[in-house]
Parts: C-alpha cells; structure tokens; sequence
C-alpha cells in the first residue's frame, strides 16, 4: 500500500505532540531519548503526567521475549510454580511457535471456552493501539475465547441501573448535569463517596483540558452548599464544605434514613411516587419498620453509621427546602452488597422530589473521572472492530470473579437472574492491565493463577503479572506508535505521535497478533492487509465520514496529522431527552424502558430472582466485615484503597512522581491521629498491614483528614512478595481485599469491604523488588 504510515519527523530528534489518558503533552526528544515531557495548553494539568521521562526510559522494562524456565523444560509439569522461578530469552521466532502451537492445543483438546482472553484496564488512549480491541479481534479470529463482562469500577451499578431505571449505566453518564448547570440550578450538593479531584485526572480517551478543579470552585463560589460524605475529608477539597463522617459501607443506611425522615415529615413528593414509580408503599412499609419491626429512622441510622441523629435530620430538612442533586462515587459500590447504595440513591431523590428534575436528583459516578461534569456526547468515532469471523458464543463471566473461575471450573453462580457454568481454562492470554494490581486477594489470585496450563502475557514492564507468566512478550509504550485519541466527552480528536524507537526487540500488539495470525492461518483476516499506521489513517478516515454524515466536518487525516488535533463541531444536545424529565412530564407518553415503564422502587423481576443479598427493594445488609461486626475485635480498622492521587492504577508507580509519594520506598498509609497513638505509630515509621488473607508493609503518614477507625492505602503499588503468598513488601491493599461478589445479582468485586490491624514493623525490612527484573537463565 501506498504511504505505509502517517508523515511524522526523525524519531531521534524533535518535539512530538500525545495525548494520553491524562492529558496532552509536548514531548521533547534528543539522541533517540525522551528529554522532557510538558503539558500541552492545560490550566489545571493533571499530575500524573509530571517527571514521566523516568517511565518509559527507566528500568524494568521487558526487552526480549521470555519464558519461564521450568515451563520451557517441561510444559506438561514445571519445575517450579508461577512467580517463583526464572526467565529464560527466546527469539521471537521461537515464542511465537511456542504461543500459536499452545493456542492449537487449546483448541483442538479443550475448545475455544478454554482460553481466557484477559484484557482489562487504561492500556492506552489510542483507537487502535488498544490492547483490549486487538486481543479480543485476535482471539475470535483463532477460534474464539472466553470473554469476561462488566468492569471493576462499576459492576454493581453496570446491574442495578437497568432494573430500576431501564437504562445502562453508559446512558446514564451520558445525561449527568455539568458543573456549569449544577452551579446555576442546585442548592445543595449531596456527594456520597465525596468529589476526589485526584480522578478526575483522567478519562477514557483523554483530556483536552482539566476543567473539574475550576468546575467544583465554581458551583462552590455560586453558592451551592457542598456536602462531603466520606470517611476521608479530602474526598471534597473545598475548604467550607461539610464533612459527614460516615462509617464505610453504610451509606445505604444513611440513605435509607433520610428517606424515611423526608417521608414522616410529610414532605415527599407523592405525586410523582404515585405517577411515575412502583414499589414506593413496599419501601414505606421496609422504612418504617412494618416489615421487620425496625424503623430506618435517624437514631438507628446515627448508630449504624456512627454520626449524630440531628446531623441526619439536618441533612433530610435541607434535602427537601432546595434543588438538591445527589451524587454517589462508584466506590461506595465496590463492597459487599455494592448495589444497594445506589438503589437507596435513586430512591431517595425519587421521594424528595427532585428525580427527574432539571440538573437534579441523582448523578451516579460523578466525579469519578473527568467526562463527569462536561458536556458527553455519543459521536461516531470508529474503533477497531472485533469481530473477524462469526462464532459460536461463549458465554462470558463477571470481570471480578476470575480467581473463582479458575479455581472452580464447572462451578455454577448465580448472575442477575441467570446460571453461569464456569469453564476449564487452560490457556490465559492476557493484553492489557494488570490483575496483580486490580483483583482483589492477591493470595487467592496467586494460589488460582497455578491452575491454567499456559498463561501468556504482552507487557512493557516487569509487573507482577509478567512475573506470574509463562511466555511474556515484549510490547511498545505509548510513545513509541502513533495512534490517535479521543475522550469520551471530548469535542477533540488528538494525535498520538511516536517519539521514540521501542527498546530493545520490542513490537506493538498488533505486529505480534499479525506474526501469530500468519502461524494460525488467518493473517489476511486479521490485517485486511493494512500495517498498524495505514489502520490508524483508516480509523481516522472511517470516523471522518461518519462525523460528516452526522453534519459535522472535520479535516483530511493529512492536515490532523500536522496540526496535532482537530476540533469537531458539536451541535448542542436536547437537555429535554433525559428520560426521567420526560417520565415526569408525560408518564404515560415517555414510559422508562423498565417492565412497569416507571422507577423501580421495588422491582418484581429482582424480587423473582430470591436472592438473598439483593432483595426487591433497597436495604440495609450489614456487610461481611464492617465496624459494627463481631469481626472488628480483631481487625479493628476498616481499610480503603481508592484511586490514587500520582498514578494511573498501577500505571506509571515506577516513575519519579509516584516515587517521591513513598514512604522509606513504600506505599504511604494514612492513619487518623488517635488510631496512631494508640498503636505507638509515628510519621515516617513502616507498619505491618494485615488481617486473615494477607499481609503488606507501609510507610506511616498521620492524618486528621482520615476519621478514625479507618486506613488509607491506595491502589496500585505493584504487588512484591517477599516469597510467594508470603508478606508484600511494597503496600498492595489487593493482598488484605476480599473476594467476593457483591451480590448474586452483579458479582462486583468488593474490594472496599475489609477490616485489617496495624502495627508498626520493627524488623529486618525486606527490599522492595516490584520494579526488578527476574532473574534469568541464559
């Protein structure tokens, strides 16, 4: 083909423009070497992307194909178990024989159901260089694969929202108010799980420009009372806002209570309940005590939550004396019965009256990153399509139930309202994330990771995944391909310029998919006979068509490419679509897309399921392990691990910037005043993290802005045993995280449901060798 790929100048000298994740950069490069990295026309840069030179070009990376010795001794029986052996280099020639051949295997003993196709996670920005579009197109053209459904972020919400509003989770972000519409028609702001600026560093796609700072200023110098319901003050960083300390996991009952307490004051919204819900007398009858003899109340919620009653009732009042919008982060989902906060949500806006409101009533998820709070819209920006060949289906599991799958093939669950089978997995073949980091008791994970014949990996770095495999092939970073990017809310396409040569013998995912396609028959398939750059101009020209279909014109790929971005031209979109406001307006004319064609309050299809963690209607269900359990006598702290505030995930945590956040080389843990004194725990000292699943060590930061109680350990240290299942030594939460679903209904992870003990570690401290190499036999 002609112009095999897009125009760009010499990768060893020159300024090249990208866009990432977490914004767009300059990107300066001398001798072959990134030099400097700098945000590109960005008031409020996120920080991630600070002092990342250290990332791409620092160490760890993977620079030849691997295989784990004992594995290529003897594939039938090695040696030695995943993540305690050595690496032996291959050629890429001999790797990929090895991978197309345990690929044949699979299929021709097992079937296509015995290879997982392992992707999850922020790979990359770009259309085409996404892991996850290129694994899965590679794996249906082999043969097929077992798929996985829904996400860790919002699993629970992803199941409950369709119930009870008859729309997807997606939909629904898509009709969230922006800060701009909240500042001009909102009283009082309500934000469960609070309003953390650190995620709204990022966004699917990228970030032209980082409003949400200047966003939450703005609503808050308007005059919008902001409320911060969250065990840690810094989840709303706006000096005056109100911070309700609640207990975690208990915001269902905190909700629940100030439902009641709008009900018994009279001051619900019963036209509405009558008109456009079902199931409010059932709720009714729950709150106030007729079905079980408690009534959800402030005094018994004050107790369960442990925040005074007449915080409670002050908060019921002002609910209902202004235009109150409720929001609730997805993190108060990730725990044990995650559905039920959101259920309780929609609920109590419904009863207030402010359900179906203009720029009221509920905003599930907002704030957690950054296309919450701008304007979104669905465009037809084309992506890598998936499918090569028809296939019979494969039923796909719950992206958080993995570790049970592999250690209990043929086991059945339960999956809102179905019966899954789990199949025998012989081959994981992951690209893309890093489940070392995101699932939850990495213990359970290492002991089920055993299980699988074959595990191969594409990564760029030496992550604990990588660790754990069989055959790991060495893959391009971002800035070493060209691509581009677009956000889910952004009105900008963006070039993605490759600035550097990938090191060593590292490929992008797409020539090693394409090699292995070739070895399997199916190369013409794969490619359609276009290099990786002539499916980016494609891509781009696809999406160019179908803008200008839709009466929105953009340049030729040629002047893009110069130009670095192009802006589309977006007509404003109809506020009066929200379902909900049309609902309110006409019930019987814009009925919701649910079986009663109104808000489920109780829902009858869920209610037909009888489960029992996720009944017809909202409820309080005390979590396995929370602070008012029998369980708190030995693990007395409950542990949250949230997003963090100098990194993507795991991303970028051997980089200087999530470096210099450690503590004596570990993850900081923040612990309230009281609980440090308490255990002789000073600044600076490393503390031993633990309960009956695991065990990590941490770097000790006090902090008043944590109520007590409760510990802070964020997510995405890379995980560092210091022998397998044995002590982390870098402050991994996923090692103390519990694995469970959260409920029959969405089988979420409940990762935010744990109580641990802390104690400060005054032995030999083990070194830290997350960001190492193996070791290697030649």
């Amino acid at each position: 083909m002609q112009n095999p790929r897009p125009a760009r100048p010499d990768v060893h000298h020159g300024v090249f423009t990208t866009a990432t994740h977490w914004g767009r950069y300059r990107v300066v490069v001398k001798g072959g070497e990134i030099r400097w990295i700098s945000p590109l026309d960005d008031p409020e840069p996120a920080t991630i992307g600070y002092r990342r030179t250290s990332y791409d070009q620092g160490r760890g990376r993977v620079l030849r194909p691997m295989v784990r010795t004992s594995y290529l001794q003897n594939r039938d029986a090695p040696a030695r178990p995943r993540g305690d052996d050595t690496f032996t280099p291959v050629s890429w020639e001999r790797a990929l024989d090895l991978v197309a051949e345990e690929i044949k295997r699979a299929h021709n003993t097992r079937g296509p159901s015995s290879i997982f196709g392992g992707s999850y996670g922020w790979a990359s920005a770009g259309r085409f260089h996404h892991a996850q579009s290129q694994v899965h197109r590679f794996l249906n053209g082999a043969g097929g694969y077992t798929p996985s459904i829904d996400s860790y972020s919002y699993a629970a919400m992803a199941r409950i929202v369709p119930h009870v509003l008859g729309t997807s989770a997606n939909e629904h972000l898509l009709s969230l108010p922006t800060w701009e519409e909240i500042a001009e028609h909102v009283d009082l702001l309500l934000a469960f799980g609070g309003l953390p600026a650190k995620n709204a560093q990022v966004n699917p796609g990228g970030v032209h420009v980082h409003r949400s700072r200047s966003g939450l200023r703005m609503c808050a110098e308007a005059g919008v009372e902001l409320v911060n319901i969250s065990p840690q003050r810094g989840d709303l960083d706006i000096d005056d806002a109100q911070w309700v300390r609640v207990r975690p996991n208990t915001d269902t009952a905190l909700m629940l209570a100030l439902t009641y307490e709008v009900w018994a004051a009279g001051d619900h919204d019963a036209e509405f309940l009558r008109e456009c819900c079902v199931g409010a007398e059932d709720l009714v009858a729950y709150l106030s005590g007729a079905l079980d003899g408690v009534v959800k109340d402030a005094s018994w919620a004050a107790a369960v939550c442990d925040i005074p009653d007449a915080t409670i009732r002050d908060l019921a009042r002002r609910i209902v004396g202004g235009r109150t919008l409720i929001t609730a982060s997805w993190s108060i989902q990730r725990g044990d019965h995650g559905e039920q906060p959101f259920w309780a949500a929609i609920a109590l806006a419904a009863m207030a009256g402010h359900l179906g409101r203009p720029h009221r009533g509920v905003a599930l998820g907002f704030g957690t990153h950054h296309s919450t709070g701008a304007r979104q819209r669905k465009l037809p920006v084309a992506s890598l399509p998936q499918k090569v060949r028809e296939l019979p289906e494969i039923a796909p599991i719950p992206v958080a139930r993995i570790a049970d799958m592999l250690l209990g093939p043929g086991q059945e669950i339960d999956f809102d309202g179905r019966r899954l089978t789990f199949p025998d997995i012989d081959l994981v073949y992951w690209c893309g994330g890093n489940p070392f980091h995101h699932h939850q008791d990495l213990n359970r994970l290492v002991e089920a990771w055993q299980q699988p014949r074959t595990i191969i990996v594409h990564e760029s770095f030496w992550t604990a995944t990588a660790k754990h495999a069989d055959i790991v092939l060495p893959v391009s970073a971002y800035l070493e391909r060209n691509d581009v990017a677009f956000g889910r809310h952004e009105s900008h396409l963006s070039v993605m310029h490759a600035a550097v040569d990938p090191p060593g013998e590292a490929r992008d995912d797409y020539a090693v998919f394409a090699d292995l396609a070739d070895r399997l028959g199916f190369r013409r398939e794969f490619t359609e006979g276009r290099s990786a750059d002539e499916w980016v101009r494609h891509l781009y020209d696809t999406t160019r068509d179908g803008l200008a279909a839709a009466g929105m014109p953009i340049p030729d790929f040629r002047t893009f490419w110069a130009a670095g971005e192009v802006t589309i031209p977006l007509p404003e979109p109809d506020r009066r679509a929200d379902p909900l406001a049309l609902l309110r307006e006409d019930p019987m004319r814009n009925p919701l897309t649910t079986p009663s064609g109104k808000v489920e309050l109780t829902s009858a299809t869920i209610e037909s399921f009888a489960y029992d963690d996720c009944p017809g209607h909202p409820t309080w269900l005390e979590p396995k392990e929370w602070l008012g359990s029998t369980a708190a006598e030995r693990f007395p702290l409950h542990l949250l691990s949230p997003q963090p505030r100098t990194r993507l995930h795991s991303q970028y945590d051997q980089a200087d910037h999530s470096a210099e956040s450690k503590v004596r080389g570990r993850e900081p843990i923040h612990v309230n005043p009281d609980d440090a004194t308490a255990r002789h725990i000073r600044a600076g000292d490393v503390v031993r993290v633990f309960n009956d699943r695991g065990q990590c060590l941490a770097g000790a930061v006090v902090d008043p802005g944590v109520r007590s109680g409760v510990v802070v350990l964020h997510a995405g240290a890379w995980y560092d045993p210091v022998e397998p299942g044995g002590l982390d030594a870098h402050g991994n939460p996923n090692v103390l995280t519990f694995d469970k679903g959260t409920s029959k209904l969405a089988q979420g992870p409940s990762s935010g449901t744990a109580l641990v003990q802390v104690e400060r570690f005054d032995g030999p401290l083990p070194p830290v060798r997350a960001f190492d190499p193996p070791a290697q036999d030649t």
